[in-house]
């Protein structure tokens, strides 16, 4: 079990019929406190009914809240969520909401030096306020987890490559790494050696990259793994990469094996997208039927 840090948005997922609990960082969260790590979430909501839920669902599985800061001015986020006929989604996000304002406290400070690793998105460096509360946790984070969440037009290139070279570890997927390495002047459209050349620019040691149904890559300590996908029905894709990588942090912190770790993953995160939603429950069971 390992002490980790989260950092960045929360908010509603809002759906044609519904909405759900969900933001990157939290669907992290949650499913890292699934597998019975003590998990912090540092983020803002505002001071409103949809920002209490949050806080209460987050409290309720487990989540340490004691660093969710209230906004008494900008709302609680939200995102209007579109899915095509695959199921996969498409995301419309509001700004500025509160989770745009995190602000640098003493507690967050002393949390992330003393967590065995922070995990933090690039969407929430898109406005100045959390980007510069960001920055300055980096300097204190003993293991960097960066998750590339590319939300036009929620981003630029330059701070994309900040993160990417304060990070130890780098997820993607795979349109995102194609176009952040064509970015930095890379052509190739090969996969491995996208990752190889933003692992030599960015020093980074530890890169995965996600393939949807086709699985993923990860390349760390200088080799690569793979995992080919598992069948499912999709349900819809939202937060599947979350819980892919919630599952390998998990295994990877705690001495699992490389390829063990991505099998693993790559289960978590089949199953996810089996279901709606972003934070479905998952039994050990479920998993052990592709991985065992």
């Amino acid at each position: 079990m390992k002490n980790i840090v989260c950092f960045g948005e929360v908010l509603w997922d809002v759906f044609p019929t519904h909405k759900k609990i969900g933001g990157a960082p939290l669907n992290v969260a949650l499913r890292l406190r699934s597998f019975g790590n003590h998990v912090s979430m540092i983020t803002r909501i505002g001071d409103d009914g949809p920002g209490k839920e949050i806080v209460t669902f987050a409290a309720q599985h487990g989540v340490n809240v004691d660093y969710i800061q209230v906004d008494r001015t900008l709302r609680t986020g939200e995102v209007k969520v579109t899915l095509n006929e695959k199921g996969s989604a498409t995301y419309d996000i509001n700004h500025p909401r509160a989770w745009d304002h995190i602000q640098l406290t003493e507690a967050a400070k002393k949390n992330v030096m003393d967590s065995d690793a922070f995990i933090f998105g690039s969407l929430a460096a898109r406005d100045e306020a959390s980007r510069n509360t960001l920055y300055e946790l980096l300097k204190l984070a003993k293991y960097k987890i960066l998750d590339i969440n590319l939300r036009k037009p929620h981003y630029t290139q330059e701070v994309l490559t900040y993160l990417m070279h304060q990070a130890d570890f780098i997820k993607f997927n795979d349109e995102e790494i194609l176009e952040i390495a064509a970015a930095m002047g890379h052509s190739s459209k090969s996969l491995e050696n996208c990752i190889l050349f933003i692992a030599e620019n960015t020093r980074t040691r530890s890169i995965c990259v996600t393939k949807g149904r086709h699985g993923a890559i990860l390349y760390h300590d200088d080799t690569f793994y793979y995992n080919g996908g598992y069948k499912i029905i999709v349900a819809d894709t939202v937060g599947a990469g979350d819980s892919f990588l919630a599952a390998l942090a998990d295994k990877l912190l705690n001495g699992t094996p490389p390829q063990k770790a991505i099998d693993f993953a790559s289960a978590v995160g089949a199953i996810v997208a089996s279901k709606e939603g972003a934070n479905p429950k998952i039994e050990k069971e479920e998993i052990d039927c592709f991985v065992l």
